[in-house]
Order: C-alpha cells, then structure tokens, then sequence
C-alpha cells in the first residue's frame, strides 16, 4: 500500500520549474512542472556529480543539470544522449491541483 504525501498544489509550482521537498530522513526531492502542466517527482541529484537537478532548466520532459549540464529525463530519471546513469524517480499523482508524492520508501528507480 502506497503512502502519499501532499505537497501543495499546481500553482506553487511554475511551469517549467521546481520546488524541493524535504523528507526527514530522506534525500531531497525535486518535483517538476513541465511547460505543458505534467508533473513528475526525482530525487534531487543529478547521477553524474550530484548537481541539485531543482535548479537545472526544464525543456520538454527534461532537465539540464546545472553543474554539467547532463540532461535527465523526468519520467525515468534516466540520462539522455550519450551520458549514462539514473536519477531515482518518485510517483507522483495529481487529485484536482493537489499533487501528491510517494513516501520515498516506495521511490523507484528506471530500470
């Protein structure tokens, strides 16, 4: 059985923006707003060199990582093009504008 946990709503979120959530005891997460109001949920460590991914810039279903700029898919966590690894993704369900995530206990990494 899956614990959610709401985070607010649509509106705080800017498109094509972040916020971060902090769990106690868990990793950072990042939760993403794309330009067309999808919301996906990573932790907030960018697989390569553990850049904070909240900060990168959102294009598409991506973020560009600030630090490298290694661009993460937001549905996987997966790195794109020619760079490898995977950032742990974080389910996410919408309930009106409310957004949701779940306890990072139930995180799942892309496989």
């Amino acid at each position: 059985m899956t614990t959610w946990i709401d985070i607010g709503t649509l509106a705080d979120i800017p498109q094509r923006g972040a916020r971060t959530v902090q769990i106690e005891g868990e990793k950072e997460i990042a939760v993403f707003r794309t330009g067309d109001d999808h919301v996906f949920a990573l932790v907030n460590e960018c697989p390569h060199k553990k850049g904070p991914l909240s900060q990168g810039i959102v294009h598409g279903h991506s973020v560009a990582c600030p630090l490298h700029n290694w661009n993460i898919a937001l549905r996987t966590g997966e790195a794109q093009g020619n760079d490898e690894g995977c950032t742990p993704t974080i389910a996410v369900r919408m309930e009106g504008e409310r957004i949701l995530i779940a306890r990072p206990a139930v995180m799942q990494v892309a496989a």
